[in-house]
């Protein structure tokens, strides 16, 4: 009889140590352990804390909305939670192109644009970044991502129509809380379809979907319900993290 599964019988060697996340290999080499830490940082790294139960949190809503995204037709790497911290997920091919999705007008959009915060765009805009810390994560364009051999064609028409189906979900449940999404980050990977090395791969939504990645601004108030609360010392992070639980799950954590 197999042992019970469990953190400590998955946890493999570290493969990735992330600002906010901590990355395992598993006794399975086509999945990987995903670990929430409580860690919190801003400005690519120059401001940093630690924020009670900011890992717990996340953990369970990403799971929450990645699972609730796939129902909507979006693959995921994600599988299941394992304990309170810990995703069991596919190990992916990270694609290295981070895909924004804004609805309003808000961060470094309204600063690289002169534009006031809180303007309404008439349709989502996608735009896309390099997942680069050493470089500041710098915009780019679709040629660019293709020419330099970071993603194809078809993989990026594939990523701009998944997150603006997560988009979707996303304004639509968060509406019913009362809460605007102003905007959104996503990462995508590749993950071989029969599991083999050099067989054909498919995109899917990768890393996390939390409140860390996005705005979210109460309704009516405007009221931060996101990191950026810890960006501008606009109050608690953790309080403001178990408001949303609770909005999202009907229960403290």
């Amino acid at each position: 009889m197999s042992a019970p599964e469990s953190v400590d019988t998955l946890r493999g060697a570290l493969l990735y140590q992330g600002k906010a996340k901590q990355v395992y290999a598993t006794p399975d080499p086509t999945r990987i352990l995903i670990h929430y830490t409580d860690g919190a940082t801003a400005f690519n790294g120059l401001k940093k804390a630690n924020i009670a139960d900011k890992g717990a949190i996340n953990c369970k809503i990403s799971a929450f909305f990645m699972e609730k995204v796939a129902a909507a037709g979006v693959p995921t790497a994600f599988e299941r939670n394992i304990g309170d911290r810990d995703q069991l997920c596919k190990k992916v091919d990270i694609i290295p192109v981070e895909v924004v999705v804004r609805n309003v007008v808000a961060g470094g959009l309204a600063k690289k644009l002169g534009l006031a915060e809180g303007i309404k765009l008439p349709s989502p805009l996608v735009e896309h970044f390099y997942k680069s810390d050493s470089l500041n994560d710098p915009q780019i364009n679709e040629d660019t991502a293709v020419l330099l051999g970071w993603a194809q064609p078809h993989e990026l028409l594939a990523m701009r129509d998944y997150a603006l189906k997560v988009n979707a979900v996303l304004i639509a449940f968060w509406a019913e809380l009362g809460v605007d999404l102003v905007d959104f980050k996503l990462e995508f990977g590749r993950v071989a379809l029969d599991g083999s090395v050099g067989a054909p791969t498919a995109v899917v939504l990768a890393d996390e979907i939390t409140p860390d990645g996005s705005r979210l601004w109460e309704r009516g108030t405007g009221r931060k319900l996101d990191k950026d609360v810890f960006r501008r010392d606009l109050g608690d992070l953790s309080e403001t993290y178990r408001e949303l639980y609770k909005r999202i799950f009907g229960e403290s954590l």
